[in-house]
């Protein structure tokens, strides 16, 4: 199966209390893709600048993505500086430059067309829906936002889930989406919006899945199932960790004949592997270097962690 992916491709120049990267290669859909590849093919659409060279889309080439609806425009690609101090779950964004990003229409190629699954990376919600729109026959949709949109621009985003399977956000996000400080009643809320099922990503505490009536066709017995973390000695730089778990989340799924329950928490589980991994190293210099032995192995790891033995 396919997964076609729609989101930033862009530059992070980030400092962490383990050093500084100056614009390393980043973007959720670099992110996603990178780590889906390993499951599944992966198609992109996003847009670069001229600073976005050969050695840049070798990155892509080199795990097997599509890059044919990767648009090349004149001007810089979408870059953004950060740093992260003692907290490294918060993020403290320093420059945006969207450069060739903020006019960016994505345009879906016809030989993307029959891509079974659709990820809607964290973008304009008014995007995200137009390329819902013209994908109307994919197996499953999932689909990421953030508190910009949430606030800003609600009405866009509250259209967008209504026709998303999954939607896949952080606690806070979730919080804020269904106006409730408990996360089970802000679930509720947001499943109400449209999602079939919500995922709400607690970081280093791993994930939470939140199940509706009609998460699978032969419904569910739990409505809750949450997944760990791997718990890291050290970790120098996470911004990718997000996307990295939607990309291994996503990509299980669409590498399965069939979405099961028991399939969709073992995709949780893959998700947290390629969070887990993302975070080892800057940008996406760890991801680029993995191998699916490693991932295999972690995952075995995680099933052990997460096992308790009858006495």
């Amino acid at each position: 199966m396919s997964i076609l992916v729609v989101g930033s491709v862009a530059f992070d120049s980030i400092q962490t209390p383990h050093g500084t990267v100056d614009r390393c290669l980043g973007g959720a859909a670099t992110h996603f893709a990178l780590a889906a590849s390993f499951f599944t093919k992966v198609r992109v659409i996003g847009v670069v600048g001229e600073d976005f060279t050969a050695q840049h889309e070798a990155v892509f080439r080199a795990r097997g993505i599509d890059t044919e609806g990767i648009e090349h425009s004149a001007g810089n690609s979408f870059h953004w500086t950060g740093e992260y101090r003692e907290n490294l779950s918060e993020a403290h964004t320093l420059r945006t430059d969207l450069n060739v990003f903020e006019r960016f229409q994505p345009k879906i190629p016809a030989s993307y067309r029959d891509s079974d699954f659709l990820f809607l990376a964290n973008i304009d919600p008014a995007l995200q829906q137009q390329v819902r729109q013209q994908m109307p026959r994919v197996r499953l949709v999932c689909g990421d936002t953030m508190n910009y949109w949430i606030t800003g621009h609600r009405e866009n985003l509250q259209a967008v889930m209504k026709g998303l399977d999954v939607l896949l956000i952080n606690d806070g996000e979730a919080k804020l989406l269904g106006d409730d400080a408990n996360l089970v009643r802000a679930a509720g809320r947001i499943m109400e919006m449209g999602p079939k099922t919500l995922i709400v990503k607690h970081g280093e505490y791993g994930a939470t899945a939140f199940f509706g009536d009609h998460s699978f066709p032969s419904g569910v017995h739990n409505r809750f199932f949450r997944a760990p973390a791997m718990p890291l000695a050290e970790v120098v730089d996470p911004t990718g960790a997000g996307d990295s778990f939607a990309g291994g989340f996503f990509g299980h799924l669409a590498s399965q004949p069939e979405i099961t329950p028991a399939q969709f928490k073992r995709a949780m589980f893959y998700g947290g592997v390629m969070g887990s991994f993302a975070v080892e190293r800057f940008g996406t210099e760890r991801i680029q270097a993995l191998t699916r032995e490693e991932i295999d192995q972690r995952f075995a790891s995680f099933q052990e962690l997460s096992h308790l033995d009858a006495e």
